[in-house]
């Protein structure tokens, strides 16, 4: 393990909680949390709305491989953990702006810190499920494509 590994424990700053026993996981609020910002969409929806307040269209166009559906569903769920308000305009037609809550603004700073963890250590990882994938499958890595079956 490298040193930058090895530091690692030293930096946290609190000590880390014991994991729930397993009959109490559901009740878990981390587990709770985790769901709702780790599921494919919300982490998009709350960047986004971190910018500015952006209508329903707006938002469906930021993110053009959602569905509606989909961006509906993830909408209310935001909006029931109260990190999304929603305005309703009246005009005709009524037009509905999402913007985030001062809660949900509270998780920007932490995402950010995700992303940067992610930028920085994606090569590692990418370079980990190359070697897992060369030792069970006999495949070769290749930068540039993934995996690459070797002629035989």
């Amino acid at each position: 393990m490298s040193d930058r590994h090895t530091a690692v424990p030293s930096m946290v700053s609190a000590p880390l909680p014991d994991p729930v026993p397993v009959g109490e996981y559901e009740r878990c609020p981390v587990t709770d949390i985790l769901r709702r910002v780790g599921d494919k969409w919300s982490i998009l929806v709350i960047v986004l709305l971190g910018k500015r307040p952006y209508r329903f269209n707006e938002l469906h166009r930021g993110i053009e491989v959602i569905s509606q559906r989909m961006l509906t569903r993830t909408l209310r769920g935001l909006e029931t953990d109260g990190l999304v308000h929603r305005e309703v305009f009246p005009t005709k037609p009524p037009s509905v702006e999402y913007s985030l809550t001062p809660l949900g603004r509270t998780l920007l700073a932490p995402l950010s810190g995700l992303a940067d963890w992610a930028v920085e250590h994606g090569p590692d990882i990418m370079a980990a499920r190359a070697a897992l994938d060369l030792d069970s499958s006999g495949e070769t890595p290749s930068p540039a494509r993934g995996i690459v079956r070797e002629s035989a």
